[in-house]
């Protein structure tokens, strides 16, 4: 952050702080809460709970992680009050682009030493690229134009953890918590956000491993929900109507044909039939080296569900510019009256959920945390994504007080309205990732973090 969105952060922590406090409880959780996020956003080097109450909680390190550990508030209470805060100020930027509101959802790995905390095992770790040691959390992100929001999420616990009833007792595990999936876990997060009233999501969007996933898939149809998702180059679709061959026999004339399991083909194969007028350049968005471009191209196909014909969907194809061109495939389920380059600007949505996770776990100690228990994992989150919200806050704040004085920059695409974060994540790769970003350099900020913000409010 620099000088200016932390002199305006200042103003900005009472204003959030006064409207999230209830929420926390009594009085002391709620100085904590905001002794905690004023340590994401201010603190320098690991953002756990010791040298954050050293430095802004007057050295009450064991009150601190009760409030993390101990303390009753709900974090879902925190993270629908998050959402009701996205629909009314960010929802509203919407009306710049023809995509609404944007749902992405991802997962993210955090690396852990030994067999203690909750729903650690030896699986994919995504920043180090190899099976490791973590805990591994699914995220939904809400996208617009103005900016993202962590809307829910919550920490996947492996089969073997379900079962150990002394590890879910020591790690407050709640007693009605069954084994599931990641898919399952994404579903209940959409059903969540969805059922608590405050964030429509005109899309969803993520990568193939929920993707390749029929009966999540199946359940969004089912739902009426669009989605562009990210799938294997080895999906298999009809390319022509299967249902036709079908039908039920209605007892005149020959009886009609089965559909086979052979009639279908891969992804793959159908984009290789692709005629060049099918493929038009679209740009995502601005990024760092100037606009990223992609070549997309679609075509009417049917998904296959169990071995079975499923409903008609958009396969969109990816193609990057150069002489050795690497493809990605998506499904999408959308009318046939939506645009090609809705689709591809949707499937470029992925990219903020990086941007988020990115930012923080480089700049809000998102993955700092050193508590063990499912309280404590769910609760630092719920904390980041409210620091995360001042942080969206503060940068709209300051890019409105730019403008009105005539400075703005007037940059093409509606990703620019995501302000630095744009240039600072990682582009938007395939399966778990690397979610952080370069150390920023040191800069006279921290002198102005303790200037503005070292006494309490």
């Amino acid at each position: 952050m620099t000088a200016d969105e932390l002199r305006a952060t200042a103003d900005g922590l009472v204003t959030l702080h006064q409207r999230f406090a209830p929420l926390f409880g009594y009085q002391q959780a709620q100085e904590h809460a905001q002794v905690y996020l004023r340590g994401l956003l201010l603190a320098s080097g690991r953002k756990s709970v010791e040298p954050l109450a050293l430095v802004f909680g007057e050295g009450q390190v064991h009150a601190l992680q009760r409030f993390l550990t101990l303390s009753p508030w709900d974090y879902q209470a925190v993270q629908q009050e998050i959402q009701a805060v996205f629909a009314e100020q960010l929802v509203p930027s919407t009306k710049q682009w023809s995509l609404g509101t944007v749902g992405v959802i991802d997962e993210s790995a955090f690396a852990k030493k030994g067999a203690a905390s909750v729903g650690v095992k030896r699986q994919w770790c995504g920043r180090l690229g190899k099976k490791e040691n973590c805990q591994v959390g699914v995220f939904l992100v809400g996208v617009t134009p103005a900016g993202t929001a962590l809307l829910d999420h919550q920490l996947y616990l492996p089969r073997e953890w379900t079962r150990d009833r002394a590890r879910r007792r020591r790690t407050r595990v709640p007693k009605g918590l069954r084994f599931q999936t990641k898919p399952q876990l994404a579903r209940v997060l959409w059903q969540r956000v969805q059922a608590a009233g405050h964030v429509h999501f005109d899309w969803l969007t993520f990568d193939e491993f929920y993707g390749r996933n029929g009966a999540f898939l199946s359940q969004l149809e089912a739902a009426g929900q669009p989605y562009v998702a990210e799938v294997p180059v080895n999906t298999s679709v009809w390319p022509t109507d299967p249902w036709q061959a079908d039908r039920p026999y209605a007892g005149v004339g020959p009886r009609p044909r089965q559909a086979r399991r052979n009639a279908g083909c891969s992804v793959r194969d159908v984009a290789a039939g692709l005629p060049a007028e099918a493929w038009q350049t679209v740009s995502l968005r601005d990024g760092a080296a100037g606009p990223l471009v992609f070549q997309f191209a679609r075509v009417r196909v049917w998904a296959r569900r169990n071995k079975k014909p499923g409903p008609p969907v958009w396969l969109l194809v990816r193609r990057a510019l150069g002489p050795e061109p690497a493809l990605k495939y998506y499904l999408c389920h959308a009318e046939e009256t939506v645009s090609l380059e809705t689709l591809a600007l949707v499937s470029g949505c992925r990219f903020w959920v990086e941007a988020y996770l990115g930012e923080g776990k480089s700049e809000l100690g998102m993955a700092d945390y050193e508590g063990r228990s499912w309280t404590t994992w769910h609760h630092h989150m719920t904390m980041v994504a409210l620091a995360h919200v001042l942080v969206t806050q503060t940068r709209i704040g300051l890019k409105k007080k730019v403008a009105a004085a005539g400075r703005v920059d007037h940059g093409t695409g509606a990703a620019r309205a995501q302000g630095s974060l744009a240039t600072a994540a990682t582009d938007c790769g395939g399966g778990d990732r690397d979610h952080r970003l370069p150390p920023r350099p040191q800069s006279r900020c921290q002198k102005v973090t303790h200037e503005v913000l070292e006494t309490p409010a």
